[in-house]
């Protein structure tokens, strides 16, 4: 499966109901949540699970109780699972958690993988993701994190039309301000490795609509959310991620 044109990042590792009382926590919010964000034109969802205290967890069988439960609620929808270490999950625990959700649909940065890993064996663990029927959408938050992914990806996977990427705009600048202007890099440095991935952006701050519209414009796809944003175009607060989606499609003029 391709990427979904727009994936709904509804709630992230960290923030809570402190930060905006929509935001869903458990996995029955979630589900709500997703079938609202479907009726205004997400295709997928990129979920993360939290405990019973409201902290971010990854765990293999609670992955596997969402992943199903979802897949009743909302059948035509892409349901990806985060690996996103949030400085409290190792690199070897992070993959083992890919590969035994049983997800068809894994979300991995290359940047804590090789954080506690080489080279050598983040290819082995692409290669056993791939091997498995496993689908994974590389997070690069900048162009190294491309030259590194280059490095330890089997040619094969790389080069591969299916190759999935997520561009991070603004996670690491001053006060997390995105910009239309930092997609060009990555595709530059697509454009210099001979590549056409399947890519999306995700994007903080205000300017998330701007960014997102801007990848529309340049054929890519789009994450969007409370995981990065509670902000429409205008400045205003948005009610929940329904309406981020919304307001998103009305302003790509989608029919």
């Amino acid at each position: 499966m391709r990427l979904p044109l727009i994936m709904i990042a509804p709630n992230g590792a960290r923030h809570g109901k402190d930060k905006h009382p929509n935001i869903p926590l458990t996995v029955d919010e979630l589900i709500e949540t997703t079938i609202a964000c479907e009726k205004q034109g997400a295709g997928g969802l990129h979920l993360h699970l939290r405990d019973s205290d409201g902290k971010h967890i990854l765990d293999a069988g609670l992955y596997r109780e969402a992943v199903q439960a979802l897949s009743v609620a909302v059948p035509e929808m892409m349901i990806q699972v985060t690996t996103e270490a949030v400085g409290i999950y190792e690199s070897t625990y992070q993959q083992s958690i890919a590969l035994q959700s049983e997800a068809l649909f894994v979300s991995v940065s290359i940047r804590e993988i090789l954080a506690g890993d080489s080279f050598e064996n983040a290819a082995r663990f692409y290669q056993r993701c791939h091997d498995s029927g496993i689908t994974v959408q590389h997070i690069l938050y900048d162009t190294q994190d491309f030259i590194n992914l280059k490095k330890c990806l089997p040619t094969a996977l790389f080069t591969a039309t299916e190759l999935q990427l997520l561009y991070v705009l603004g996670r690491y600048t001053a006060n997390q301000v995105s910009s239309p202007e930092d997609i060009m890099p990555f595709l530059e440095q697509g454009r210099t490795f001979g590549i056409s991935p399947d890519w999306a952006v995700c994007a903080f701050g205000q300017r998330e609509t701007d960014c997102l519209k801007a990848a529309y414009k340049l054929n890519g796809k789009m994450r969007i959310g409370f995981e990065n944003s509670f902000l429409h175009g205008d400045g205003t607060q948005a009610r929940d991620n329904a309406e981020r989606v919304s307001y998103l499609v009305k302003a790509l003029d989608i029919q």
